[in-house]
């Protein structure tokens, strides 16, 4: 079987047990590809792991895989799922050194075999590496399998590693389904793949399986620090960290973004010289933009995403970072501390946690699902800047989102209470009788009146006096001030009026919704506070336990305290019909018979009746 030696998998971690990191690698241990050499190899080859020990977040793996070796608990199917760049494919080649290694099965293999080293560099003849994208139709499972009864020939084992193995073809599954099962002894196999739920489950059921986490931020920053010390490059304070929190767990994606720097900056690596790379808005930016939708100044946020665009900001990377910054700001504001937050360092927890409480809870939320809305268009369209501009002013506009949340907590405690208009002052003019012009149906010019009819608006009886609002009041508090709450009694209230309250709730409910709630056979107020609601049509019924929720809110809104609902259906029967008696047969035909207009009828054609039967 003619297979695919590509490497998938370019983790490097470190001990995680050392916190030596830089002192930890040994340049010595790893091929000569460095960047003064011929043949220079990337970050991400020349420090992935040889070892169990160098694995990076991975600890319950490596354990596990570790006392399989130990107690010669090895099995034969082996499946490591995760996502991409968090150390699969070389976890895979650590556990085949360690099985066909000269002092193996051993937890440290020595590195310097003939095995090791083909194992390392991938081009093993004992240890296939196999790409189940290019190799996925059953031809080459079929080749496998009659491979695979063929003894090793210099190792213990014959390791099949099939990389991303999802992209098998369902025969190609089931082809390689009985030597799953059942192997030769000397065969071993180890799946790895990015999508285990596209993978049958009678495969599932034949393979150990072992979930790979994504990696810590703070294991990718020792990583990349430790070989940056390596390189014998500098950095500024913050590059690395950023730099893992960009890969999002992926230690692959973080030596990448390593890669570009040293080669955009080889001796030294400033923050500005990751933003100007890799297209990213710093911190103070940010939290510039934070403060301008706060403020609800849409002006100085055109004015700071114009600043961005000429710095060659991306539109769509600043929307991810502004929403992992709105992440962080979701855990402080629902009382998380600084070791949740995932995108802010803790030296800025104070500002975060100021931000959080002004902006609120739900205002938080609804700016989330803002930006993920906009991430999601900005992949169809070319106007990512339009984008993004219209998101931020639209969170900038969320100011008065607590008065929701009040009115719906009010909703539910049964307290409802609706804004009212605030009295204006009436100014003399109004004040004032209008004069209007009143043109009357005329016949000659003659009758046109020669004074326009003054017309005076209705004066109240009671005098109202009217207040000018304080100008410090928050629109929350005027909120509270002009708001009243209809109230109703529950003690006195009878079927009756439960019927009338019924029909003015419903009323302030538009469509169907209304239409069904009003097709009611009976309403019962059953004290303290419960309605039921009798139906005999049961679609009617059942959509209005649908909307139940929407109905009480109405319905506490109308009465002033909070209501439950309860909701039957009666069906009523159908009389059965009474079959009718059965008539005498001769005399129905007698009758007939006698009758005088058949009698006529006949006389007139010369016809006789029959009884047929």
């Amino acid at each position: 079987m003619q297979t695919s030696l590509v490497e998938t998998s370019a983790t490097s971690e470190l001990p995680e047990t050392n916190s030596a990191l830089p002192n930890t690698i040994n340049p010595q241990n790893h091929d000569d590809h460095s960047a003064g050499s011929g043949s220079y190899q990337v970050v991400a080859r020349r420090y992935r792991p040889k070892t169990f020990e160098e694995l990076v977040g991975q600890k319950h793996i490596a354990h596990a895989l570790s006392n399989a070796l130990t107690t010669g608990r090895v099995g034969h199917a082996y499946l490591f799922t995760g996502a991409r760049g968090v150390g699969k494919t070389s976890t895979a080649r650590i556990f085949a050194k360690s099985l066909n290694c000269v002092n193996g099965p051993t937890l440290e293999p020595c590195g310097d075999c003939d095995s090791c080293r083909s194992v390392s560099t991938g081009e093993d003849i004992d240890v296939l590496e196999i790409d189940g994208a290019s190799n996925r139709g059953i031809d080459e499972i079929r080749q496998l399998r009659q491979n695979a009864s063929i003894c090793p020939s210099r190792s213990k084992f014959k390791i099949y590693i099939i990389d991303e193995v999802h992209m098998l073809t369902r025969e190609a599954f089931n082809a390689l389904l009985k030597i799953l099962e059942e192997p030769p002894e000397h065969v071993k196999f180890i799946f790895c793949t990015t999508e285990p739920s596209k993978i049958p489950i009678t495969i599932l059921s034949r393979c150990q399986r072992f979930d790979f986490a994504g990696i810590e931020t703070t294991a990718i920053t020792q990583r990349l620090a430790g070989i940056a010390a390596n390189e014998h490059v500098t950095a500024e304070e913050g590059v690395f960290p950023m730099l893992a929190r960009r890969a999002a767990g992926s230690m692959r994606d973080a030596q990448s973004l390593l890669e570009q720097l040293l080669s955009f900056a080889p001796e030294h690596i400033s923050l500005a010289d990751v933003h100007e790379m890799l297209g990213t808005a710093n911190d103070q930016l940010l939290f510039r933009l934070l403060d301008a939708m706060l403020q609800c100044q849409p002006a100085v946020i055109f004015s700071e995403l114009e600043a961005a665009a000429s710095e060659g900001v991306d539109f769509g990377v600043m929307v991810e970072q502004m929403m992992g910054l709105l992440r962080d700001l979701l855990v402080v504001a629902s009382g998380g501390d600084a070791m949740l937050m995932l995108f802010c360092s803790t030296t800025q927890f104070d500002q975060v946690k100021t931000i959080a409480h002004a902006f609120g809870l739900h205002r938080i939320l609804a700016s989330l699902q803002i930006l993920d809305q906009t991430h999601t268009k900005m992949r169809f369209s070319t106007q990512g800047r339009v984008l993004t501009e219209l998101a931020l002013v639209r969170i900038a506009h969320l100011d008065h989102f607590q008065m929701i949340t009040v009115l719906l907590d009010r909703i539910r405690e049964g307290h409802l209470v609706l804004p009212t208009t605030p009295a204006q002052p009436v100014s003399a003019s109004v004040a004032a009788p209008v004069v209007k012009p009143v043109q009357r149906a005329i016949s000659s010019p003659s009758q046109v009146p020669a004074q326009p009819i003054p017309v005076t608006p209705p004066v109240a009886s009671q005098p109202v006096s009217v207040s000018p609002q304080p100008t410090d009041q928050t629109p929350l508090q005027r909120f509270h001030e002009t708001s009243v709450a209809p109230k109703i009694e529950l003690d006195t209230m009878d079927d009756e009026q439960a019927v009338a309250v019924w029909r003015r709730a419903i009323d302030t409910i538009p469509g169907m919704l209304a239409t069904y709630a009003a097709s009611f056979k009976t309403i019962t107020f059953e004290k303290p506070n419960s309605f039921l609601v009798v139906f005999n049509n049961q679609m009617a019924k059942e959509l209005c336990e649908r909307e139940s929720p929407r109905l009480q809110n109405v319905l506490s809104q109308t009465i002033g305290k909070a209501i439950r609902i309860r909701f039957e259906l009666i069906e009523e029967k159908q009389p059965i019909p009474v079959p009718a008696q059965e008539v005498n047969r001769n005399t129905l035909f007698k009758d007939v018979v006698e009758n005088p207009f058949v009698k006529k009828v006949g006389e007139i054609f010369g016809a006789e009746l029959y009884d047929v039967r």
